[in-house]
């Protein structure tokens, strides 16, 4: 793996680690203000920003997107009833992405069970633009990056990244070109630092800026996942997890703790952030390379207490062991 940004919140304070290089070639050492794809750690903050506008009353968990935006999927029942809430929490029954071939629409009844979805989330961004009658980046600088002093974070790619942001490579550490998002896209298009979502992670894990109530609501589970794998579209042989999702994050019940994955440009970025609010604890790890979740087990053992069932369902491997 060519590079790494590590940060670990606890009790309010912030530790942050650089390792490797932005790009093979060039050799150049990652640093606090390196830049990163976030890739779906880009959800997470969206979920934020639309529990700040329900707060506001621009829109309720129950909303129906239809409402707002029917043209987003066309003449389907099932997708008419989606709300809010089940955007959030991937049970909208739409899959992660549209076909080419087949026309969008939803598999299952909506809240039925979760599938993940970045569809269901692309759509409730147009949504919030269009109740709101402002974009996507405008609306994240004043809900999010402005609050929480975010100040190298953005869902489009800014010239400030230029000079220092990572390349993405491959299994064999070959770096490939960089993706430079020119539209926000809710589900993965953020571009940030470690350091800068371990203060979003911060709001996390105190509920700045959020109703108590509605803090409180945003890390409840609202749907079971009952599949091996991040889709269930098709019906199929229901396991125990013990996964849940709540309104924007991965949820464990049972340990108290929140989680997200990314995997950005083609597999060649690699991200991940958990916490817990019991603990008051959470890391963000970023990386560039397609074989960088190799380090997460070992990083979150350090971080949180007890085994951590997403790591498992998500079927990240360990680093091997040193044999020398």
């Amino acid at each position: 793996m060519p590079g790494a940004s590590v940060a670990v919140v606890r009790s309010g304070r912030v530790d942050l680690r650089c390792a490797g290089v932005i790009h093979t070639v060039t050799r150049v050492a990652v640093n606090d203000e390196t830049i990163f794809d976030a890739a779906s750690l880009s959800k997470p903050v969206f979920a934020y920003a639309v529990l700040r506008l329900i707060d506001a009353g621009y829109l309720s968990l129950e909303t129906k997107l239809s409402a707002w935006v029917p043209e987003y999927v066309d003449d389907d029942t099932r997708s008419a009833v989606v709300t809010v809430g089940q955007a959030l929490c991937h049970s909208t029954g739409l899959p992660n992405w549209r076909s080419a071939e087949f026309p969008l629409r939803s598999h299952f009844a909506p809240g039925q069970r979760f599938s993940y979805s970045g569809e269901g989330y692309t759509w409730l961004q147009k949504v919030v633009e269009r109740i709101t009658g402002e974009p996507l980046e405008q609306l994240m600088c004043s809900l999010v990056f402005q609050p929480l002093a975010m100040t190298r974070s953005s869902y489009v790619w800014q010239p400030a990244f230029e000079t220092n942001h990572v390349a993405p490579h491959d299994s064999a550490q070959q770096a490939g070109p960089k993706r430079k998002p020119q539209e926000a896209m809710a589900a993965f298009s953020l571009h940030t630092t470690a350091g800068d979502y371990a203060r979003f992670l911060q709001a996390v894990l105190t509920g700045a800026h959020l109703r108590s109530e509605t803090a409180s609501l945003w890390l409840k589970p609202h749907v079971s996942v009952r599949r091996r794998g991040i889709t269930a579209i098709r019906p199929g042989l229901d396991v125990d997890t013990d996964i849940s999702w709540g309104l924007g994050w991965g949820l464990d019940p049972a340990q108290g703790a929140f989680f997200q994955w990314g995997d950005g440009d083609q597999g060649r970025h690699k991200t991940f952030a958990i916490g817990s609010v019991s603990e008051q604890a959470a890391t963000v790890i970023l990386t560039n390379g397609s074989q960088g979740m190799a380090i997460v087990p070992e990083l979150v053992e350090g971080v949180l207490a007890g085994n951590q069932p997403c790591i498992e369902w998500l079927g990240y491997e360990r680093l091997p062991k040193d044999s020398s």
